[in-house]
């Protein structure tokens, strides 16, 4: 049904990001971008956390992180006319504190400098074509279970982050955690309230559901008001041009760089046919149009926060949920991007929400990403085992880049299985040598 605002004559907005054209109205993309940014709020809580462990100051690096969301998310959305937000990948973000720091011993300087050559060998596989012949060469079965794995992938997260499943260290697997708790309690009303306004079709009913259920969570004493809602942000002089490029060329830290590389190569790239198939992006191929402009934005923000002690950039999966709500162009990243700037005198109005008010809002998402395992032929091994490997390793490993690299190699093993060798692409073969290297030394 049209809105008076799809009515409107087209305003600056609309000429600029093709509102109109693409079925939308500013006002939905507006809610849509405060969607995106709730659901992405965590980050700020998070990260810096993950990374002080790792030696790099706090405070700073908080600056940093948030500054770099904001600017990467505003030039995806201005650049790209997508709906996609950056922040920095919590693989990344893990692998830095918790392996090369806390395991190996390397200080976080070198570390920075590891993701700036990493961030480089992005910018000039992009600029040279190579990341979207890549992406083209991915199986359609492969892109099709992309986005199933990246929605049980959301949904996990939102289970976990709600307090609804937990890990059990005596029998190694996840198990329903006390639902009786306040904090699943929160996550239950909150996924009711998600589901009513789902189904009932309530214009902005994510964002709705997320602000009630981080106010219900107050006289539950899950949601902790901030004893101030303004807070001026320090400098960055702590963490800003403080990376050893240098030190970080040793030759013994290549597989490092490597593991840098194609964890987040294929995270970016699984992200985004996730979001592109939850947003009709992609062509009748599979293949998402002008990918080319994405991978620059997620490669250069790469770059430049490591300059800053920022991880590597990465789109980020919680990007679907501005998309459920209605977002189609860019002007949901610019509106999630602008927020993430508001942050820096209002964070603690965004740490605020609680994770059991977002995670509803993931659980469905993922719900509705599993959709598109209607289109694979469960019947034909060839077809179904990729798919398979690709939506289970992204969920066990809890990576979405590996999930991917397990789908492209058991795509090859399915093919020569069952005698359709000649069928593989040449590329496969050449993407074949470094993905089993990446499991068998790295993963």
């Amino acid at each position: 049904m049209r809105t008076p605002e799809h009515d409107a004559p087209p305003g600056a907005l609309n000429r600029w990001f093709r509102i109109q054209q693409r079925g939308s109205s500013v006002r939905t993309e507006v809610i849509a971008g405060f969607t995106t940014f709730a659901t992405m709020a965590y980050v700020l809580a998070v990260v810096p956390g993950i990374l002080e462990a790792g030696g790099v100051p706090r405070a700073a690096v908080t600056v940093a992180i948030i500054v770099m969301a904001a600017v990467s998310t505003l030039a995806m959305g201005l650049f790209t006319n997508r709906p996609l937000a950056l922040a920095p990948g919590l693989g990344s973000v893990a692998f830095i504190a918790f392996t090369l720091s806390a395991v190996e011993g390397i200080g976080w300087q070198t570390s920075m400098g590891m993701v700036f050559i990493s961030g480089i060998a992005f910018v000039l596989l992009t600029i040279f074509g190579l990341r979207e012949i890549i992406a083209a060469i991915i199986p359609k079965e492969i892109k099709t279970a992309i986005g199933a794995g990246v929605g049980l992938f959301i949904c996990f997260i939102g289970f976990r982050s709600g307090g609804l499943v937990q890990a059990n260290e005596s029998s190694n697997a996840l198990v329903l955690a006390n639902l009786g708790s306040s904090e699943a309690i929160l996550a239950l009303i909150g996924l009711a309230l998600v589901l009513i306004l789902y189904l009932r079709k309530v214009p902005g009913g994510l964002l709705i559901a997320i602000l009630a259920a981080t106010a219900i969570g107050i006289p539950l004493g899950v949601t902790t008001l901030p004893d101030s809602w303004f807070q001026l942000p320090t400098g960055l002089g702590e963490v800003a041009f403080q990376l050893d490029i240098v030190g970080a060329l040793n030759f013994s830290f290549f597989p490092y760089i490597f593991a840098l590389f194609v964890a987040d190569f294929f995270s970016t790239l699984g992200t985004l046919f996730a979001v592109g198939a939850k947003g009709n992006f992609l062509d009748k191929d599979g293949n998402f149009p002008e990918i080319n402009k994405p991978f620059l934005v997620d490669s250069g923000s790469t770059v430049v926060g490591s300059l800053f002690a920022v991880p590597v950039m990465t789109t980020y999966v919680e990007s679907t949920s501005g998309v459920e709500a209605g977002g189609r162009t860019g002007l949901t990243a610019v509106t999630t991007g602008g927020l993430f700037l508001a942050t820096l005198l209002f964070t603690p109005v965004a740490l605020m929400i609680p994770e059991q008010a977002t995670a509803p809002v993931l659980i469905l998402v993922g719900l509705l990403m599993l959709q598109p395992l209607r289109e694979i032929d469960m019947t034909n091994l060839a077809a179904a085992l990729p798919a398979f490997f690709t939506i289970v390793v992204t969920i066990f490993s809890f990576n979405i880049g590996t999930g991917i690299a397990a789908g492209m190699v058991s795509y090859v093993a399915a093919k020569v299985i069952v005698g359709e060798i000649r069928s593989i692409p040449v590329g496969m073969w050449v993407l074949l040598v470094p993905l089993v290297y990446y499991f068998t030394t790295l993963a």
